[in-house]
């Protein structure tokens, strides 16, 4: 479905969703590189429980919002707030811990390691046991991994990777490699999960398998979400809020129905420009 057939789409999101409080909240962020204005004066809130999507033409500004909620950027202006906490400068590993797990846009695992072994690794902030323990590997520390180990294989169960748990990713077909990517975020449990075009570069079969994948995550785990996505028709199917961001300013926020019938979300496509 192309970008016009989507913003004149008459498909619901599916309604009786139920959302909590407030868990992010992004006050006028503005980013600058040197003189180039990455974001300007952003706002805009996620509730607990939403899958909300970022989208707009290339050079938006998605991805440096996405690194400005888990702080691989520090914005010059305003303030994230998470969890009712508002956070000045916080870095990506203080992220994980508070909960925010992230994919990102060129996929970042490990090669050579098998899909379990990079699953594994996204239970290393749970592991408790120091380096003195796990060189070891007896007693506490074993059983310390044996308990993260299961919640490794929860995750490949539910991913339904079973068959491809002892293949070297670098194996593994793009679209594999993108699921094995998001088990690593969910063996993290986070709050928050940050996904960065998780579907890009995919044909219609993975795409309809990773949209599947991520009702269930946020269905079964209540897992909140903030994705970036190009394919308007997957963004209108999934996701309860999006935000229209263009040439780094926001466009407008809402409801899919909302956001596909504001003229200057439509012109933002088209290519359309009012004097």
């Amino acid at each position: 479905m192309s970008a016009v057939e989507a913003l004149d789409s008459n498909d619901a999101v599916p309604e009786g969703r139920h959302f909590g409080d407030v868990i992010l909240k992004v006050d006028n962020i503005s980013l600058s590189f040197g003189g180039v204005k990455a974001l300007t004066d952003i706002s805009f809130e996620v509730l607990e429980h939403q899958i909300c999507a970022i989208i707009g033409p290339n050079g938006a500004g998605k991805s440096s919002m996405l690194n400005c909620i888990n702080g691989f950027y520090k914005p010059q202006v305003g303030q994230i707030t998470y969890k009712g906490k508002t956070v000045k400068h916080m870095r990506p590993h203080e992220a994980a811990k508070k909960g925010i797990a992230r994919t990102f846009q060129n996929i970042a695992l490990f090669k050579g390691m098998t899909t379990l072994d990079n699953i594994m690794t996204g239970r290393m902030l749970k592991m408790q046991k120091g380096l003195f323990w796990q060189a070891l590997y007896w007693g506490p520390a074993q059983k310390e991994e044996i308990e993260h180990r299961a919640k490794a294989e929860h995750v490949i169960d539910f991913l339904e990777i079973q068959a491809i748990r002892k293949t070297p990713v670098g194996r593994l077909p793009y679209g594999l490699q993108k699921r094995v990517e998001l088990g690593r975020a969910l063996a993290m449990e986070p709050d928050l999960l940050l996904l960065d075009e998780p579907m890009a570069g995919m044909n219609v079969e993975e795409k309809e398998d990773m949209c599947r994948f991520i009702l269930d995550v946020n269905q079964e785990f209540g897992t909140t979400m903030v994705l970036i996505e190009h394919d308007m028709g997957v963004v209108m199917d999934i996701s309860d809020k999006v935000v229209v961001l263009d040439y780094g300013r926001k466009l407008g926020d809402g409801p899919p129905d909302e956001v596909r019938n504001n003229q200057e979300v439509i012109d933002a496509y088209l290519g359309v420009s009012h004097d």
